[in-house]
């Protein structure tokens, strides 16, 4: 708890927080104002995917960029070195910051979609369990992208560092690997459709966009090819929970290995 409260008075102070909310309420406000035209029974799912499609463009590089900062602000206060000289492992130290980023930047932007449902509920008709839908693609998103943040925050030295790591990752999930793996679709065949899928689902945009709008039904797989069954092997939820849980192992590990404790003067 104490590394909650000292997140958060860290990011109250500083810019950062209070920038990406704000881009995060105008954008939302935004795409409801434009879909108030639609019809009060089908609108909620068009302004759900709308908005869905907003807010992965700039959500990821705004978690990188501050779970990053976050971590890098306690080498450059030198308050990490104070917490490791305390007996305490970088390890138990990382998953304590971790757990209080995550609850700091996740939390105002889930209370805030709390809140967007009360203009919501005046134009469309509500449909609970597809706003949960909703959120947890969107939330998902932002718990990996701050841990991979973070990530870039244990290994970086520099500011200049963290800013080429963030936009390189950011670059690479929205751009490079649809590109990558377009190249290797023509090889795709029946006996290796399976590891495509995987590598094609190892993006989180993918994995989360295919649970939206596969819970929105936007998308119906009872009637599939042979091939698209075998790319379609695991469940749209199996793929997000998977896609998560591995991305967080995996970044945070790779922190406590691959760690810098000081950065440049």
């Amino acid at each position: 708890m104490h590394y909650v409260w000292k997140e958060w008075k860290e990011n109250i102070r500083g810019k950062g927080l209070w920038l990406s909310f704000s881009i995060v309420i105008l954008v939302s406000a935004m795409i409801l104002y434009k879909s108030s035209i639609l019809s009060f029974d089908q609108g909620f799912y068009i302004l759900l995917l709308n908005l869905f499609d907003s807010m992965i463009y700039f959500i990821p590089i705004l978690c990188l960029f501050l779970g990053a900062f976050s971590v890098f602000q306690e080498k450059e206060q030198k308050t990490l070195i104070m917490l490791l000289t305390r007996r305490e492992s970088y390890f138990s130290f990382l998953l304590k910051k971790s757990l209080a980023v995550q609850t700091v930047l996740i939390g105002p932007i889930f209370i805030w979609f709390l809140i967007y449902l009360l203009p919501v509920k005046i134009y469309f008709q509500l449909d609970g369990k597809n706003y949960a839908i909703f959120l947890t693609s969107l939330l998902s998103l932002m718990l990996i992208f701050n841990q991979l943040g973070i990530l870039i925050g244990s290994i970086s030295r520099s500011r200049m560092q963290i800013i080429g790591y963030a936009v390189l990752l950011w670059f690479y999930f929205f751009f490079l690997h649809d590109f990558f793996l377009l190249a290797l679709l023509p090889d795709v065949t029946y006996e290796n459709v399976k590891l495509f899928s995987v590598a094609y689902f190892f993006n989180p945009l993918q994995s989360a966009r295919i649970f939206l709008e596969t819970g929105l039904q936007v998308y119906s797989f009872g009637h599939m090819s042979k091939l698209l069954q075998s790319f379609m092997w695991i469940k749209p939820s199996f793929l997000l929970i998977g896609n998560a849980g591995l991305l967080l192992f995996v970044s945070f590990i790779l922190a406590v290995i691959f760690h810098r404790k000081e950065g440049l003067d």
